[in-house]
């Protein structure tokens, strides 16, 4: 259910790529210690995060949206 503090602004091609990404980035950490790469998994669980929501907080805040579907017929 989509609310005015986590609308649905992600389109499902966009999720994927989310996905895709936040593993790639996570799997940099199980190849070992390497300063900086403490980031990208900081940077997978985010991308993760909003894959799993559907919505994205920097798309809210620039009132963008991939989603084909407006946001306030959902509510």
């Amino acid at each position: 259910m989509a609310s005015k503090l986590t609308p649905h602004n992600v389109h499902n091609i966009d999720r994927g790529v989310r996905v895709v990404l936040g593993l790639g980035l996570l799997s940099l950490l199980a190849i070992g210690p390497v300063p900086g790469w403490g980031l990208a998994g900081l940077l997978g669980l985010v991308l993760l995060g909003t894959a799993a929501l559907g919505s994205c907080p920097i798309y809210t805040v620039l009132g963008l949206s991939t989603c084909p579907i407006d946001a306030k017929t959902l509510s």
